[in-house]
């Protein structure tokens, strides 16, 4: 398992943090003394001035900072309070203010690490060390001396340190924490297993294949983690309208000054003023949102993403493998002139280094029936039309019936309408062509996704107002399909670059769109979509790497919750400015009307600061729509 490390900002940061604590301190004990008249006079007040001075510094030195690149923060608004105070001899005033700025760097960075703390909880328990078989012995070492080959063995109980593949036994996998699935998965031998899992009941014997940080599991925390950091489109507006109303607040306390000459005054309104609750409110919102999406089995790249998901009204899916379970199951072989052992052996030739479903299908089909497969001299594929292979001086041909017409196969009337009647019943089919002759027809089903139709409907709930099937499979297969799952639209026997083309149409005419796929196959049509969704990505770099959104799992029921997810993310943002302006415009009557002075301005930022924080905070424990589907 990976050993995070802090970045050297972070570590920065964190010493900086204890700096912050010692301040708050000692400005307690400064205060109370003072309060209290536990010290002379005298001696009470140059403590304060010293500690006035030293919590004035930092705060300058990032005002200053910001300024420099053009920036205006809240520390510009904290700086000039201080400078203000300091100038009016107002120890006492400098001294809260600054421990009402010290304790807002420690709450920020509190709440920030509580972010990372929620992404590394992933890590906890994570294994020391692990069983390892050398000969016929287990010899047990730290799992940082795993190396790829060695097998390690698994145990009820054992939390896995490593991802692999399954090389004897079998165990119940509970993979909840990266693909959010409630129930264990079996796995057994030539599964592959990830590290994070727990095997719930068996046990495995695994071929180490990933360690580290190369493991899926330790990709999907980097990724959770630098996603958690990016801003998002609110994010944008609200440093835009922080900066703004700085200047604002600037201008009216200048003015202020100028017409009253009254120090605490102008004191006391920067302070109520001061937006530092919502500098760190919005960015917890979605770092808390895409961690929870984590928990869900969702990998989400940024936090735009996440933001968009919940305004997209169009999405693009493949059928196969997103819509169907992408796995067809060979329902009838009609050989001709041979048999049906040489046929099957002269199409699983051919189908050998094929990644298509039915291909893996024909080879499944073909372990089943104890026949084995030989390896072909030469292969080429074009994807979505089909494969031509040489074996033994022999040009074998797999795929489409177009296709095999061609590569010079003679394809009668009679095939052509078996072929027909085949794609009217809904099946799919695979023809063979040996020497320019053609050798048969092997016949493949696949099956609807559970609740793809019950998805489908209830990402409607959240504004999507329709649903787009591409396919390269045949019209009639495709209608039927859109019929069940409650498709609005459907494009059929189309080639990967017609998919392309008809994202571009489909965006010019609908504005943005979300294209659903594996991640692989889909690359391209994924890539030309306004958002990106890959299903079934664990274990899978392309699809992690190609997708703005990750599914771990095949599971389309997480897309209606990003979606409810987004959506709640949205309106907590919301309603963290109505929060933040109405203790402000509170704050400032009670500024205005005299109830609070300097150090009552002080006193009520930093409480209602917690305010928007808390409501933030919310993301993490919320309850989602259809949590039952």
């Amino acid at each position: 398992m990976p050993d995070f490390k802090k970045s050297g900002v972070d570590r920065l940061n964190d010493r900086f943090i204890y700096l912050d604590i010692v301040l708050v301190v000692f400005l307690v004990i400064g205060l109370s003394a003072d309060i209290f008249h536990l010290l002379p006079a005298k001696s009470s007040a140059y403590f304060l001035i010293f500690l006035s001075i030293v919590g004035t510094l930092p705060v300058v030195a990032n005002a200053a900072k910001a300024l420099y690149k053009r920036r205006l923060t809240i520390d510009l608004l904290a700086s000039i309070a201080l400078i203000f105070s300091l100038i009016a001899r107002a120890w006492y005033s400098a001294a809260f203010i600054n421990l009402m700025i010290a304790s807002a760097r420690i709450f920020e960075r509190y709440t920030a690490n509580r972010a990372r703390h929620i992404i590394h909880a992933l890590l906890k328990n994570k294994p020391i060390k692990a069983k390892i078989q050398v000969d016929h012995t287990v010899k047990i070492v730290l799992v940082e001396n795993i190396k790829a080959g060695d097998l390690v063995v698994i145990e009820s109980g054992d939390q896995l340190p490593i991802d692999g593949l399954v090389v004897s036994g079998q165990g119940a996998i509970n993979q909840a924490i990266l693909t959010g699935e409630s129930e264990p998965v079996l796995k057994k031998v030539g599964d592959r297993v990830f590290s994070g899992t727990v095997n719930e009941s068996g046990s495995l014997v695994v071929k180490a294949e990933k360690l580290g940080e190369e493991t899926a599991f330790a990709k999907i925390v980097r990724l959770v983690d630098a996603a958690s950091r990016m801003k998002t489109a609110e994010e944008s507006v609200a440093d835009k309208f922080v900066a703004w109303y700085i200047g604002l607040a600037l201008i009216g306390s200048t003015a202020i000054f100028i017409a009253t000459k009254n120090i605490d005054l102008v004191l006391s309104l920067l302070l109520v003023v001061c937006a530092d609750d919502i500098a760190v409110s919005i960015p917890l919102t979605f770092t808390g949102a895409i961690t929870r999406a984590a928990h869900e089995g969702a990998i989400v790249k940024g936090a735009v993403f996440l933001e968009t998901i919940s305004r997209i009204q169009t999405i693009i899916t493949d059928k196969t493998g997103t819509l169907t379970r992408g796995k067809p199951q060979v329902t009838a072989v009609e050989p001709i002139k041979m048999s049906e052992e040489k046929f099957l052996k002269m199409l699983g030739t051919a189908e050998t280094y094929s990644k298509h479903p039915t291909a893996k299908a024909v080879l499944q089909y073909l372990k089943s029936k104890n026949i084995a497969v030989e390896l072909p001299e030469k292969f080429e594929e074009i994807p979505g039309e089909g494969i031509c292979v040489e074996y033994r001086r022999q040009k074998i041909c797999a795929g489409k019936m177009d296709y095999l017409e061609k590569q010079g196969v003679r394809i009668t009337a009679e095939l052509k309408k078996i072929a027909a009647i085949a794609k009217d019943s809904g099946a799919s089919i695979t023809s063979l062509g040996v020497n320019e002759k053609f050798a048969g027809i092997i016949f493949f089903e696949d099956q609807l996704r559970p609740f793809a139709q019950i998805v489908v409907k209830h990402t409607k709930e959240f504004g999507v107002k329709r649903w787009v099937m591409i396919t390269g499979d045949n019209e009639k297969v495709a209608a039927r399909v859109a019929k069940d799952v409650g498709i609005d639209i459907f494009k059929a026997d189309l080639k990967p670059e017609d998919k392309v083309a008809i994202i571009a149409e489909l965006k010019k005419e609908y504005g943005q769109v979300a294209m659903i796929g594996d991640g692989v196959n889909d690359a391209a049509a994924l890539a030309a979509a306004d958002l990106s969704i890959a299903m079934g990505a664990i274990g899978s770099d392309a699809a992690i790497e190609a997708a703005d959104i990750a599914l771990m799992s095949d599971n389309l029921r997480v897309i209606p919750k990003l979606m409810d997810l987004s959506k709640i993310a949205l309106k907590i943002v919301n309603q963290d400015f109505w929060i933040w302006g109405i203790t402000n415009t509170v704050g400032i009557f009670l500024v205005l009307l005299g109830v609070l002075g300097p150090i009552g301005a002080a006193v009520f930022n930093f409480v209602t600061d917690f305010l928007p924080i808390t409501n933030s905070l919310r993301i993490i424990r919320i309850r989602l729509k259809h949590r039952e589907v």
